[in-house]
């Protein structure tokens, strides 16, 4: 069965997904010559992550988005598990979401083009302070969200691991409401270091906002460390 999946994913997913990647990034640069502030290409991005998971059998199960306000700006932070957690949120959260990205990423073609084009933010992660304070007013002005994955890399074996303060800096100073993502079973779509995906089902839990305007003095890592918590004590429950 995993050598049937492993042809799957190279003979019919990867080329699918390179199809969906060169289709709907070429709409989203030409939507953004006419809308600057990314809103019709975030359309796109939307729907390259739904047909990805259509196309390898992913489901997603939401949870809590009711707990969100409509047309606030909101910073979602997440655990990362798996490169699917992308399509997983992008498909899941209907807020115009944004990226912190490395600068690498945009050099990549029409990937990297869309990123660059649509108001995502890359950064230079021996210097991610300059780019991060001077994109809060355009996160609330731009009517824009942003999610972060603040471990800085995907888990290898499924826990969370630590939160790094320097994400959190944003969202205390400019006081925008925090809300805390858990991605649960995602890992086992595709394991970090391995090409074949494998169809399954993933939960999206939403937690309630924290809200930031009282708390610029509070410490970042320790404030990050509480994000964590009540991320990983709904990722680890099998553990």
């Amino acid at each position: 069965m995993s050598s049937l999946h492993w042809w799957r994913t190279v003979f019919f997913l990867i080329p699918a997904i390179g199809l969906y990647t060169i289709l709907l990034g070429t709409c989203s640069l030409g939507l953004s010559l006419f809308d600057k502030r990314g809103y019709s290409a975030h359309w796109c991005a939307r729907t390259w992550a739904w047909l990805i998971l259509r196309t390898t059998g992913v489901q997603v199960d939401v949870e809590g988005l009711e707990r969100l306000t409509p047309g606030r700006t909101y910073v979602f932070v997440s655990n990362h598990q798996s490169i699917y957690d992308i399509p997983v949120i992008f498909s899941s959260i209907p807020y115009q979401l944004r990226i912190i990205a490395k600068r690498s990423l945009g050099r990549i073609p029409f990937l990297g083009w869309h990123l660059r084009r649509t108001g995502h933010m890359l950064v230079d992660r021996t210097r991610p302070g300059k780019a991060v304070f001077g994109w809060a007013s355009r996160l609330t002005s731009g009517g824009l969200s942003l999610i972060v994955f603040p471990e800085g890399t995907r888990s290898l074996d499924g826990k969370v691991g630590r939160f790094k303060g320097g994400s959190f800096h944003l969202a205390l100073e400019a006081g925008i409401s925090v809300v805390p993502v858990s991605i649960i079973e995602s890992r086992h779509i595709m394991l970090k270091g391995r090409l074949m995906v494998q169809p399954g089902k993933v939960k999206l839990l939403v937690h309630e906002p924290i809200e930031t305007a009282s708390l610029a003095n509070v410490d970042p890592r320790e404030f990050a460390e509480q994000v964590r918590e009540t991320v990983r004590k709904y990722v680890e429950l099998d553990f």
